[in-house]
């Protein structure tokens, strides 16, 4: 099967500092990952090398996408070919209604509808993007942004930051159905079908593994200090990092000690 992304031996650097360094990762396509690592390590800013933002500068390596070579694309390009990205900390639009915004994307004003209906953003759609929104809001109007979009990769920057136990639930589901993890209300369709026929993939960076509790990820991968050290089970990683720290979780992970101590 061929991946739906590729990355391979990419190195990075923003103003001739170097961020990232020998980044190899793999996602098939109906599969989601999870990035986890300290602050600083680079986790943001490999979603934002994904995504093209120009202030990454790969200095090395390839970025591939449904078997396309897109390191050199410029972002509305990845964006139009299905990359889709949900910032952590998303800015505000004055001017500029939400409403308004999600007919931009697709044009499809009943999914706009139906979405904003279930992550309970019907009366946002009047607003300006962002303006006035709470935390939990904020990261709601993201959501719904990107299950717009629709993507067939969704990369999404700590979705679970700043939100309340509430909002998380919600954006956890709307997580799962923008990931054809779980099918909307409307389409009832059962998860075996899901199963069967799910093609889009996900890359999530957590810090605090609260997402874990509602998103069903397929693999964990440790960043640190501007490289991926290790990976293996998400739940089985985050529990041994919440233990014993991120440098000996890389340590026990390479030398094969998570399955007896963890």
């Amino acid at each position: 099967m061929e991946p739906l992304l590729l990355v391979e031996d990419l190195a990075v650097e923003i103003g001739g500092r170097p961020i990232l360094e020998n980044i190899n990762l793999e996602i098939k396509p109906g599969e989601v990952h999870v990035l986890f690592g300290p602050n600083g390590s680079g986790k943001s800013s490999l979603l934002g090398t994904i995504m093209g933002f120009p202030r990454y500068r790969v200095v090395r390596g390839k970025i591939y996408f449904r078997g396309e070579d897109i390191t050199g694309l410029p972002v509305e390009e990845r964006a139009a070919r299905g990359i889709g990205l949900a910032f952590q900390r998303p800015p505000a639009l004055r001017g500029v209604l939400l409403g308004q915004l999600l007919e931009r994307f697709k044009g499809d004003g009943e999914k706009a509808r139906l979405g904003a209906r279930e992550l309970n953003l019907e009366d946002f759609l009047d607003r300006e993007v962002n303006i006035g929104f709470s935390g939990g809001e904020t990261k709601r109007s993201e959501i719904l942004q990107l299950w717009v979009q629709d993507p067939q990769l969704a990369l999404l920057d700590e979705p679970e930051s700043g939100v309340d136990v509430e909002n998380l639930a919600l954006i956890g589901r709307a997580i799962n159905y923008l990931l054809e993890r779980e099918s909307p209300p409307w389409e009832g369709k059962p998860l075996r079908e899901l199963r069967r026929t799910r093609s889009k993939g996900g890359l999530i960076i957590t810090h605090t593994g609260h997402i874990l509790n509602y998103v069903d990820a397929d693999v964990g991968h440790v960043l640190f200090q501007g490289s991926i050290r290790c990976s293996g089970n998400p739940r089985e990683l985050f529990s041994f990092i919440q233990k014993v720290g991120y440098s000996e979780c890389i340590r026990c992970v390479n030398s094969r000690e998570v399955g007896e101590n963890g």
